[in-house]
């Protein structure tokens, strides 16, 4: 029985988890949502005294459960608690991998970065989209980018990932193809996403510019990278900036982001391609602006 916390109080919990089975030893109750239940704690009674054949499953999202008041105390000495905490953005390519291997699916490390660059690391949202490729290829397939794009909708050439790496090594005729079809496509790459993705890669680019003459395995894990695969690129674009660009490039992401959401700025929904536009050629041509200022 799934019940949802937006719809149901701590009386029709109680009334469920307290029936008995029909035809099997145990009965499962899922309580979803159970932050939105606003007399959550009542369900102490039960927990004092749970029904010996009610498996009742209480999944609590998105904000921690406090475990110190008096029903949270009951709740960890009476019941077994999973904390599933969110993972970091270094570990979704290696849950990505696994995932589709357990689906008979391969995937190669590269793949996986761009799915997860693209989706960030809500495991909902990713299994959804790596459901589609389960369902549309064949066990044993190779997922390519190729195939990401058609299934998935994420292009292996105009992509976060890519602007990213296009920035960092100033290919400014590659951004400008990238950020065009950002323009044309705004659904799939609303400029809040940009921004943020650019700023996640250059502040990591500004850390490394700090711990170039550290170990690998020690950049590794300031930067929350997973390998020396995806180091590369951020040693490249680090070659490619100093660190005052880095500073200043920091700052223009900041100042288009509010931009965006509207502070210091009218927007009509129509001038977001534009602000891309403006901002990624203050990225590359920073000096040259300061120069002619």
């Amino acid at each position: 029985t799934v019940l949802y916390g937006k719809e149901v109080d701590h009386k029709t919990v109680l009334d469920v988890a307290r029936r008995y089975p029909m035809m099997s030893p145990y009965q499962v109750v899922l309580l979803k949502e159970a932050q939105e239940m606003r007399n959550l704690k009542e369900l102490q009674t039960y927990f004092e005294n749970p029904a010996p054949t009610t498996i009742l499953v209480v999944a609590h999202m998105h904000k921690k459960f406090n475990f110190n008041s008096k029903f949270g105390k009951i709740v960890k000495a009476k019941a077994t608690v999973l904390e599933a905490k969110r993972l970091y953005d270094n570990q979704v390519p290696d849950w990505i991998v696994d995932y589709l291997k357990a689906k008979q699916l391969k995937i190669n490390l590269g793949a996986a970065q761009l799915i997860g660059e693209y989706l960030g690391s809500n495991l909902s949202k990713i299994s959804n989209e790596l459901e589609k490729l389960a369902i549309n290829l064949a066990p044993g397939t190779e997922v390519t980018n190729q195939l990401i794009e058609e299934n998935i909708g994420i292009s292996k050439d105009y992509n976060v990932f890519e602007l990213q790496n296009a920035l960092g090594k100033k290919d400014a005729l590659k951004v400008n193809r990238i950020i065009s079809y950002f323009i044309s496509n705004p659904k799939k790459n609303p400029a809040p996403m940009v921004m943020g993705a650019l700023y996640n890669y250059f502040s990591k680019v500004y850390m490394l510019k700090f711990l170039e003459r550290s170990p690998e395995q020690a950049i590794l894990k300031a930067l929350n990278l997973r390998s020396s695969y995806f180091l590369k690129d951020y040693k490249s674009a680090a070659g490619n900036y100093s660190r005052s660009e880095i500073e200043k490039v920091v700052g223009i992401l900041k100042e288009y982001d509010l931009k965006s959401k509207g502070v210091d700025y009218v927007s009509t929904g129509k001038e977001e391609g534009a602000l891309l536009r403006e901002m990624v050629w203050k990225i590359l041509h920073g000096n040259l602006v300061n120069k002619i200022l």
